[in-house]
């Protein structure tokens, strides 16, 4: 499964990139298998997607939690929470 990933803000900044395509393994079709297999990566991946680390998902333009469904072809955005005023 392909699945063309995008980070925003701070986490552009610290992983190096604004975007990417990732490849699954069959069998992994949720956000929560994802940011395992990002988290694997070490280093920053590891730090910035840490379980309590505060960002947001969205599968294709909506909202996700980490129970939600991924599937090929898919978009997924990661990005930390957005204030403003």
């Amino acid at each position: 499964m392909k699945l063309k990933v995008l980070y925003f803000a701070r986490l552009r900044e610290r992983l190096g990139m604004a975007e990417e395509v990732v490849e699954l393994p069959d069998g992994m079709g949720m956000v929560a298998m994802l940011l395992d297999v990002l988290r694997a990566r070490g280093g920053a991946w590891a730090e910035e997607l840490a379980a309590g680390k505060n960002f947001r998902v969205a599968v294709n333009q909506d909202m996700a939690g980490m129970e939600a469904p991924i599937e090929d072809g898919d978009e997924v955005a990661i990005f930390p929470p957005v204030t403003g005023g």
